[in-house]
């Protein structure tokens, strides 16, 4: 059974940073491309950057430059470090494959910023 597992979102001023983690089970994490996602109210979910097994990147225009991603194969988890962050970041994020396969979603972990 495939868990993903989001924590590290929270209330922060504008300009502070926030490190979200997604800790992963039931799949072979290390050959996996992830993601993230974020989904704010009254919006679809997008993509914010993804990670490819290989070690590519790939960012939204919106956070390039201010959010960084990276993986520990060893724990099967991924980061986002979320830096001088704006109140249009505000969200729930989300971590899933890439492209994303629906039945992973997870609960996701809210960000809120404030200004």
């Amino acid at each position: 059974q495939v868990q993903l597992v989001e924590s590290g979102g929270g209330l922060v001023q504008a300009g502070e940073s926030l490190r979200l983690s997604c800790a992963a089970s039931g799949i072979i994490f290390r050959f996996s491309t992830m993601g993230w996602y974020r989904q704010a109210p009254g919006m679809k979910r997008e993509l914010v950057a993804s990670f490819t097994s290989g070690g590519s990147t790939n960012y939204a225009d919106s956070v390039k430059g201010r959010f960084t991603v990276s993986r520990d194969n060893a724990k099967n988890t991924v980061y986002l470090q979320m830096n001088s962050l704006k109140p249009e970041d505000t969200a729930v994020y989300y971590c899933n494959l890439f492209p994303p396969i629906t039945p992973y979603w997870g609960q996701g972990t809210q960000v809120t910023v404030s200004s």
